[in-house]
């Protein structure tokens, strides 16, 4: 679990002040400087540079999936991951103050905002329209004044803007929970033996026949176990996919050491971004044993 930090650092997001990784990397770094950025390269040229010490970077939503810009630029940013947060995603649909529930014609929001809270928006009668963003949606409605018009934004959003909430936690799922990554521009492992901890590494196979169902045989054997393992195509290519995958444990423990040699023997390319202790949520999550 990353440690809140007890000297103020600037921390990159995507989005507006308000924005859902804005709360998380407050969460994790109470005393941190946010910075938000309109893009996630623009998040990521912001860690790049050194004009801000890391990133809270959302990488996947418990009910929308993988964000899948994020596995796309990562391998490509040359940043590496040292720590995860999972924020559970509380919904405020808000609109100006002194507006009721009864004014509301419309809502916007980002469209998995949007998404996730269809169930009321249905109940409502209220026409969804599609925003850039959560925190930008409640921006634009303040800036607006009109008050049949509303948002779905998170509980700071709210404040920043000063915007009356109507109804709390619209979202349909209560386990709507995003993770998030730290990013940073240097390499730096958590240490061996310091409690739970997680590798994230890229890889892609030779184009060879089973070449994946062997390269993924090291860490069924060794008893590896392998949280994620996402594929994407490379620039367009049908015939070359990149995966992302998340494992438990350190690079140098015996069993997934021997698991990593034998995907490194059936890969052309091969690259651990980072290795860093497992948040805690992570044990809401695990199986039970039959």
């Amino acid at each position: 679990m990353i440690k809140a930090s007890t000297t103020p650092k600037k921390i990159a997001f995507q989005g507006e002040p308000g924005a859902n990784s804005h709360i998380a990397l407050l969460e994790a770094y109470p005393n941190a400087e946010p910075l938000p950025c309109p893009t996630f390269e623009d998040a990521l040229g912001t860690i790049a540079s050194g004009d801000a010490d890391l990133g809270m970077i959302p990488i996947e939503n418990s009910v929308a999936g993988r964000v899948a810009d994020i596995h796309h630029l990562l391998p490509q940013s040359g940043l590496f991951i040292v720590g995860e947060w999972f924020l559970p995603i509380r919904h405020q649909l808000m609109a100006l103050r002194g507006a009721a529930l009864a004014d509301i014609k419309t809502v916007e929001s980002h469209v998995h905002a949007l998404g996730q809270c269809r169930n009321t928006i249905r109940k409502l009668g209220i026409r969804p329209i599609v925003s850039g963003d959560t925190a930008g949606a409640a921006r634009l409605i303040a800036q607006r004044g009109d008050k049949q018009c509303a948002a779905i934004a998170s509980r700071l959003a709210a404040e920043i803007y000063g915007l009356d909430i109507l109804a709390e936690d619209v979202e349909d799922e209560t386990h709507n929970t995003t993770r998030f990554v730290m990013l940073a521009r240097e390499e730096k492992w958590a240490a061996q033996d310091s409690g739970p901890l997680v590798t994230s590494f890229v890889f892609r196979v030779r184009n060879l026949p089973a070449a994946l169902y062997k390269a993924m045989g090291g860490f069924a054997t060794n008893g590896v176990n392998m949280t994620k393992l996402e594929s994407y195509m490379v620039d367009g290519n049908f015939f070359a996919t990149q995966f992302y995958a998340d494992v438990d444990g350190h690079p140098e423990d015996r069993n997934l050491a021997f698991a990593l040699e034998e995907l490194k023997f059936f890969s052309r390319e091969f690259r651990i971004v980072g290795v860093y202790p497992g948040h805690p949520f992570r044990a809401t999550f695990r199986e039970k044993a039959e």
